[in-house]
């Protein structure tokens, strides 16, 4: 099976972790976001990829194919305007060949939920992975219409008024190569965007079957807030081993676990670092200088003396 990596969005929300960097290659210790969000796929099995990216990222096809640690095979397609998921799609149809996946790069899934996806419905021409949400969120995903496990409707950011339920779809799809029969037909939205969501549709009014996967939980890196969170969750859920690089120690410094310092990070005597906190490669903390339960990235500087706590200095 493939899978087709939605990774050309900027991240303005981000900002200003993303002021010289995509979204997806926004860093969680040490892996970028999308590579984060692409391990349940391939833990799977999954080996094939897709990435449409924007025009001016050089520095997600260098990681794919010079750093990454996966055994994966990388293919970039460049979308040069941000016109919609199914505009995304589109471009990268001409590379898919039967069975695929599609994923956004910031949303990160259980991998036993990927599991579930690949193991239900093989006959289904979409699985789509579902999670019930609070009201004041339906406004931000696609909200369906069930009927058992079967999609009867699918409205893209729909009013609170209007949605058919509380259940969203995540950026999460497994489709047969029907769904692509669709995309030509998909129309710009209201927002100017050619939204996936018209054409899971357009398979839903053509008796096709449509079929959705509950999920427990999933994590949206949407914010600073959503990235910071998630790195101290990672630091201390024990899944991420301690680290420090080598060359990264400085005289009378203190180090409180859990923390992940990479090498290439610049540290002033007497520093405490830690818990949960990240130092990306490139940063560089001052004399005395105190970070407790944050991110301080790539030339990023903690002034001498300086008390860095639950923040993200970029």
């Amino acid at each position: 099976m493939q899978a087709v990596v939605l990774a050309a969005g900027i991240g303005t929300r981000l900002r200003p972790v993303t002021t010289n960097r995509s979204k997806a290659m926004v860093p969680v210790l040490g892996r970028p976001l999308v590579e984060r969000a692409l391990l349940p796929y391939a833990k799977t099995g999954v080996r094939d990829f897709v990435f449409v990216i924007s025009p001016d990222d050089a520095e997600i096809t260098r990681h794919f194919t010079e750093s990454t640690s996966l055994d994966i095979t990388a293919r970039f397609v460049v979308q040069e305007e941000r016109l919609g998921t199914a505009h995304a799609l589109r471009l990268a149809a001409p590379f898919v060949h039967g069975r695929f996946v599609v994923s956004a790069c910031d949303s990160l899934l259980e991998p036993w939920h990927v599991q579930k996806l690949f193991s239900v419905g093989e006959d289904a021409d979409a699985v789509l992975s579902l999670l019930d949400v609070e009201p004041e969120m339906l406004c931000r995903s696609g909200v369906v219409e069930l009927d058992g496990e079967r999609i009867r409707r699918i409205v893209e950011k729909p009013s609170r008024e209007n949605a058919p339920s509380n259940t969203v779809s995540l950026p999460h799809y497994v489709f047969s190569p029907r769904l692509l029969e669709f995309l030509p037909s998909v129309e710009p939205s209201v927002r100017g965007e050619f939204e996936l969501q018209d054409a899971i549709q357009g398979l839903i009014d053509g008796g096709r079957t449509v079929i959705g996967v509950h999920a427990e939980s999933r994590f949206q890196v949407s914010s600073p807030e959503d990235l910071l969170a998630l790195t101290r969750q990672l630091l201390s859920d024990g899944s991420e081993p301690f680290r420090i690089g080598p060359d990264s120690v400085s005289p009378g410094m203190t180090l409180v676990e859990p923390f992940h310092i990479e090498p290439g990070t610049v540290l002033g005597d007497g520093c405490e670092i830690g818990p949960e906190s990240y130092l990306e490669s490139g940063c560089h903390i001052g004399r005395g200088a105190v970070v407790r339960r944050s991110i301080v990235l790539r030339t990023g500087v903690v002034e001498v003396g300086e008390v860095v706590d639950s923040r993200i200095v970029a």
